[in-house]
C-alpha cells in the first residue's frame, strides 16, 4: 500500500520533532521533508512532491496562509492542513479561504493528527474537533462573501508587507523574492497606495493587527 507522503512546515524545531515522533509510529505515513518557513516549504514541495503539508500559520519570510495559497495554485495535488493555536472564526475562515483542506488545533489530542492526515489524503476536509460547530458553520457561510483588506491584496503585496513588517530593507526584500530593487520599491509603493498607509511603522502595525506577523517577529 502506498504511504502518505507528508512535509512538515513549522519554524519551531521542537514542534516539528514532536509531530515527526507522533507520525513516525503510523505505518502508512512517511515524513519526506521538514521546513522552517513558507518559502522553504515551497522549495521542498517542488523537490519532494508530498501528498500532505502540515503547515504552521505564523512563520517568518512567508507565512503559512500565503504559502498555502501558492501551494493550491502551483501544486494542486498537494493538500494542506493548517496547524494553529487559534479556535476563532476568523482564523478558520482565513485558512479555508487560502485553500487549506484541513485545520488542526495544536492543542488537539495527538490521535487527531493521524485522523487529519488520512482524511485529507482521501480527499476529504478535516476540521479539528476543538473547533465548535457554530464557528465552523459561520466560517462556511462566509467563505464566498466579504473579504478583509488583507485578503483583497494580491499575494505578492502580502509577501512584501510581511517582509517589511519583519524589518527587512528593500534590498533584502528584492533578494528574498528574486526581483530587482526597483521592482521591490514599486511593490511597496503599490502596497501603500492600496492600504492608504504611507509609512513603514504604520504598515508594521497594520501587519500585526491583521495577524500577518506577531509582536515577536
Amino acid at each position: 500500500m502506498a504511504r502518505i507522503r507528508v512535509l512538515l512546515a513549522d519554524d519551531h524545531k521542537l514542534v516539528r520533532a514532536g509531530i515527526h515522533a507522533l507520525l513516525k509510529t503510523a505505518a502508512d505515513v512517511e515524513i519526506v521533508a521538514e521546513g522552517s518557513d513558507g518559502r522553504e516549504a515551497l522549495r521542498l514541495i517542488a523537490a519532494h512532491h508530498p501528498d500532505i503539508v502540515l503547515m504552521d500559520i505564523m512563520m517568518p519570510n512567508l507565512n503559512g496562509l500565503d504559502a498555502t495559497a501558492r501551494i493550491v495554485r502551483n501544486f494542486p495535488r498537494t493538500r494542506v492542513v493548517i496547524l494553529s493555536m487559534n479556535l476563532d472564526e476568523d482564523s478558520v475562515l482565513k485558512a479555508i479561504r487560502a485553500g487549506a483542506a484541513g485545520y488542526l488545533v495544536k492543542s488537539a489530542d495527538p490521535a487527531e493528527l493521524e485522523l487529519a492526515v488520512r482524511a485529507v489524503a482521501r480527499g476529504e476536509r478535516f476540521i479539528s474537533s476543538a473547533v465548535s460547530e457554530h464557528v465552523l458553520a459561520a466560517c462556511l457561510n462566509r467563505v464566498d462573501k466579504e473579504q478583509t483588506s488583507i485578503e483583497r491584496l494580491p499575494l505578492r503585496q502580502r509577501e512584501v508587507l510581511q517582509l517589511i513588517a519583519e524589518g527587512h530593507t528593500t534590498k533584502e526584500i528584492a533578494t528574498k523574492l528574486a526581483i530587482s530593487t526597483k521592482t521591490a520599491e514599486a511593490y511597496r509603493a503599490e502596497l501603500m497606495k492600496a492600504l492608504d498607509i504611507h509609512d513603514i511603522a504604520s504598515l508594521t502595525r497594520y501587519a500585526i493587527r491583521v495577524g500577518l506577523v506577531s509582536l515577536d517577529s
